[in-house]
């Protein structure tokens, strides 16, 4: 989940094709991963929203996972 989420921020960043096929599932994915941290932040700037936005919910689903396979590791 982390990684769909990183690789959007990454595409938005370097301007990617949002026409293309492979950009718009990363994206319409990352804002569904993302959907309750989109727009959480209200930055002047549009990248500095989907940085932070996209950021944080890419931290807590790396959180989450860590934690699940400290839990799965120990059985």
């Amino acid at each position: 989940m982390a990684f769909i989420i990183i690789l959007w921020i990454l595409m938005y960043l370097l301007d990617a094709n949002r026409a293309n096929d492979l950009v718009q599932f990363v994206q319409e994915s990352a804002h569904w991963l993302a959907g309750w941290s989109y727009d959480l932040f209200t930055f002047d700037e549009a990248w500095a929203r989907v940085v932070a936005g996209y950021g944080l919910a890419a931290v807590v689903y790396l959180f989450i996972g860590h934690a699940v396979a400290g839990r799965v590791r120990r059985f």
